[in-house]
């Protein structure tokens, strides 16, 4: 799918990968950009005033805030699902209610959001070009264990874009997968590991979706684990479990 003229919509977009990716996107000339936020107050004033920019108050959680946010743009032809939270607990003493916000913003808010969408992407079907993208991560395929309930909401999100893809394969929408190691972001503040920037994660990954890939690894770290996945899931397994 062509990045220029195109019409997307980014989520969680005030910061971190987000806004990056909204850079990245008016960067390679789309014609309108909806950044998507739940505290839109939060978007800065540099993107604001991109003539192509829209700012749209979005909750993915909230069913109104995502009817009425779908409402106001309905000629989304690239639908990049990228809001996400991380709560921290292992599998067996983890907050549990942690463990579900996790599950109700990474998992069933993308879903809800790309079928509030779908009338739109549809119609960017028919002219010939829609994409959804859902930005999971590594730890979607194999999970660490301090963010147990984190990499199981990702791991339904992963699930969810493969059925997403064979759902709408005959409607001329893409289905892509983004799987990122650990971003040096707010998210991940604090935690000692390697981590990619954030502008060159956005950039591969809109390089990705550019070149027609349904899966996209989009740093170092992740091309070289996803490579270790596709061999051998049990292996990365065990690789991040240590």
């Amino acid at each position: 799918m062509r990045i220029s003229g195109s019409t997307a919509l980014v989520t969680g977009a005030n910061r971190g990968l987000g806004a990056r990716l909204v850079t990245e996107l008016l960067g390679r000339d789309a014609a309108t950009v909806y950044v998507a936020a739940r505290d839109p107050e939060n978007v800065a004033a540099d993107i604001r005033r991109d003539p192509r920019v829209r700012v749209l108050a979005l909750d993915v959680t909230e069913p109104d805030s995502v009817a009425a946010a779908a409402a106001a743009a309905t000629d989304v032809d690239l639908l990049i699902n990228n809001a996400g939270v991380l709560g921290f607990g292992d599998v067996l003493t983890g907050d549990l209610a942690l463990f579900e916000r996790d599950l109700a913003t990474n998992y069933l808010g993308a879903l809800r959001v790309t079928r509030a969408w779908l009338p739109s992407l549809r119609a960017g079907g028919v002219r010939g070009a829609a994409a959804v993208v859902n930005v999971l991560t590594l730890i979607a395929l194999a999970p660490v264990a301090p963010m147990a309930g984190y990499c199981a909401s990702k791991a339904a999100a992963h699930s969810m874009t493969q059925a997403l893809r064979a759902a709408v394969r005959e409607q001329g929408i893409e289905v892509i997968g983004a799987y990122p190691g650990g971003i040096d972001t707010d998210m991940l503040a604090g935690v000692e590991a390697d981590k990619a920037d954030p502008g060159e994660v956005a950039a591969r990954i809109l390089t990705g979706i550019e070149a027609g890939q349904q899966v996209i690894w989009p740093d170092d770290a992740s091309a070289g684990a996803g490579k270790l996945y596709l061999g051998d899931p049990v292996g990365l397994e065990t690789m991040l479990a240590a």
